[in-house]
């Protein structure tokens, strides 16, 4: 089955090295979007998503912003969510799953091998 994955992340070459990770390797769909607005706009109009891959540090609206609006969101609230961070520390994955993200992939990562942590993390 074809994945959709929402890449949110506010730097151009992760939204690029990402995608191409995501569909090259792994066969996947990814949809992009530059912000946690457009982000929440995408997944809205590019149904089915089936996972987000969403930066925690970006301006206006940061990724616990963003992940608050898709858990409060019936139609979003399922979805499983990694976080993409530069800077994690043992608290910040306690609290992160206790959040209810579904993993954390921090950054610099392998773009050759992005698709595998996502597949781990989702158990696909």
């Amino acid at each position: 089955m074809n994945k959709r994955i929402l890449v949110v992340d506010d730097e151009k070459d992760i939204r690029r090295v990402v995608q191409i990770s995501l569909e090259n390797f792994a066969g996947w769909k990814a949809v992009l979007a530059e912000s946690g607005e457009e982000g929440l706009l995408k997944v809205k109009t590019n149904k089915p998503i089936d996972a987000i891959l969403l930066d925690v540090s970006m301006p206006e609206m940061d990724g616990f912003q963003v992940f608050d609006c898709l858990r409060s969101n019936v139609a979003t609230q399922s979805i499983p969510v990694i976080l993409l961070t530069a800077k994690v520390l043992p608290s910040d994955r306690q609290r992160f799953a206790k959040m209810g993200v579904a993993g954390v992939i921090t950054k610099p990562f392998d773009p050759m091998s992005v698709w595998k942590q996502v597949a781990e993390i989702l158990g696909w």
